[in-house]
């Protein structure tokens, strides 16, 4: 008997003309892994969403989805607090109390356990998920991956049958997230617990998936074996066949006639079984050259401390760096290095006791407001919801440049008239279709597009932006990839903050790895992500046995086609 049937579900957000959900059939087996998948804006979170009564969105509904044989809407609301267990994609949207072991006792409580039986289940999923380290600890001075962790312990205490996941990895970095999965899995592997997930990192999490779901506008395109998924996308010529795993978009790009691989282990002997006994005559891929060693310092810190409180540690210690005029630097690193406080001190938010900030020679504190965020400095947070300000995602784009009255002001004084310059921005995005929805009712892809399209209405010489591809699928990180590179055409300057390697080994100039408040290294990206072992991409972990300097997707199928 199926977990979960969902039959014929169709919904349609208010004023928005198309259903976010077409005709939905799917069923879920009892103790089954599904990933579900498609670009952003397809409607995966919006179907998730309907999974859990007090979750459901607004608008008109119709079909049924059924849980345990009973329709869903029938199932009460303590049941489905026990049995249906939902982690967000933001860990922050989900914390609703200050220690770490009332988080994990908050909905045991909740539902009316007695206190023997709430002890038992906190000490069991504590152990479990080895959180004692920071059992007593306060919540807010935790990682984001310590907290999506206490997050799925939180829930994991109420012994769900079904555990669904939205994006939960979006904001971690590349080792938390890929610990997260594993504990996933564990569950999934130990415990049998039904696992519904939507996820952009397919890297880690197709291995473990029973079966993959396609969407796309709203309805379900492809659903399968994982294996077989990649094969029938790539059939299709469809836009997420890019989103596959790196070892199955390689394999299809070099002709041959060997199983596909799914895991990067699986990739490096299929690698190893293509090249056989050949002798491989070009091994390197030639490293970027640095176009930017000569041009001048936009961006300049100097010897820059900074701490939150007086009594806390520093978060940035002793950090120097200098970003070049039109260039893209990265930076990577783990949760809680300093990267994200690094961006507020370029911007003046915070300032550093010791040390100082220059923005095109100009210590950033001499700035006023007015000077760096109208036509200078643009920031992109990565919290996009906190730019939203106004009901309809047309009126927040307005709102970025004084209103929507066709005249100058402080805000606007180009002679573009604002509508065009709206209307072309939101195309730009490929938001328009969503012009009159509330920028909360849109996917976390969306969400991110529209703050970007704020920030570049204010047309800004240096753009800091912090995890700008979270939510994102890959086809329009490729289109991301190239507004930015549009946008260093016009002498834009950029800084991002990034756990997607992939992203960073694609498009960016120069790359720094952050650790204890301070960069480590930095380098082109060849040069840098060919000397790591995890912050490295899933293409160089594959290859780095035959080819040197070979960090993304192309790279290796270049390698392969020269030498096989």
């Amino acid at each position: 008997m199926a977990t979960l049937e969902i039959r014929d579900l169709t919904f349609t957000y208010p004023e928005m003309e198309y259903p976010a959900l077409n005709h939905i059939n799917m069923e879920i087996n009892d103790g089954e892994f599904v990933v579900l998948c498609g670009k952003s804006g397809c409607g995966k979170s919006t179907l998730l969403r309907h999974l859990k009564s007090v979750l459901k969105p607004h608008g008109t509904l119709s079909g049924e989805i059924i849980f345990h044989g009973q329709t869903l809407e029938n199932v009460d609301l303590r049941t489905q607090s026990s049995e249906i267990g939902f982690v967000l994609q933001n860990p922050d949207n989900q914390i609703v109390t200050d220690k770490v072991w009332h988080e994990l006792a908050f909905g045991l409580e909740s539902l009316g356990y007695d206190t023997p039986t709430i002890r038992l289940r906190v000490a069991e999923m504590a152990s479990y998920f080895g959180i004692q380290a920071w059992f007593r600890r306060n919540v807010n001075e935790l990682s984001g991956g310590q907290k999506q962790l206490l997050n799925l312990a939180s829930i994991m205490a109420m012994h769900p049958s079904v555990l669904i996941l939205d994006e939960p990895t979006s904001q971690l970095d590349p080792i938390a997230a890929s610990d997260f999965l594993e504990t996933v899995r564990k569950i999934n592997r130990d415990l049998g617990t039904t696992v519904i997930m939507t996820e952009h990192r397919l890297e880690d999490i197709f291995p473990a998936a029973d079966k993959v779901v396609v969407m796309d506008e709203g309805q379900i395109i492809a659903e399968g074996a994982p294996r077989t998924i990649g094969k029938e996308l790539r059939g299709m010529k469809h836009d997420m066949f890019l989103s596959m795993p790196a070892p199955m978009q390689i394999y299809a790009g070099v002709d041959n006639d060997l199983p596909c691989p799914l895991t990067v282990r699986e990739g490096r002997q299929w690698l190893s079984e293509l090249a056989g006994d050949k002798e491989i005559a070009e091994p390197t891929i030639p490293l970027e050259v640095d176009y930017y060693t000569n041009a001048e310092n936009v961006i300049e810190l100097k010897d820059v401390w900074f701490r939150y409180e007086r009594d806390l540690p520093d978060v940035v210690r002793d950090l120097s760096m200098k970003v070049k005029k039109g260039e893209f630097y990265a930076l990577v690193g783990g949760n809680g290095t300093g990267k994200t406080t690094t961006l507020s001190l370029i911007s003046g938010i915070n300032r550093p006791y010791r040390g100082r900030v220059f923005l095109e020679g100009r210590e950033v504190r001499k700035y006023s407001d007015k000077e760096l965020f109208r036509g200078f400095l643009g920031v992109l947070p990565q919290n996009p919801q906190s730019l939203f300000v106004k009901k309809t995602v047309e009126m927040d784009l307005y709102e970025m440049i004084g209103g929507e009255k066709e005249k100058k002001n402080a805000e606007y004084d180009s002679d573009m008239k604002k509508k065009t310059a709206i209307e072309g921005m939101a195309q730009l995005v490929h938001i328009d279709h969503l012009m009159s929805q509330h920028p909360y009712d849109l996917s976390g892809g969306e969400q991110q597009r529209l703050a970007l399209a704020k920030i570049m209405l204010l047309r800004p010489r240096i753009l800091l932006m912090d995890e700008p591809t979270k939510g994102l699928d890959n086809h329009f990180k490729h289109e991301l990839g190239e507004i930015l590179k549009k946008l260093q055409e016009h002498g834009v300057t950029i800084v991002m903050v990034s756990h997607d390697v992939e992203f960073c080994a694609l498009y960016a100039d120069r790359c720094g790895l952050f650790f204890e408040g301070n960069i480590v290294t930095s380098n082109t990206p060849r040069a840098f992500f060919s000397g790591n072992s995890f912050y490295t991409t899933s293409a160089n972990r594959l290859s780095r046995h035959l080819f040197n300097n070979a960090i993304t997707v192309k790279d290796v199928i270049t390698c392969c086609q020269t030498n096989f």
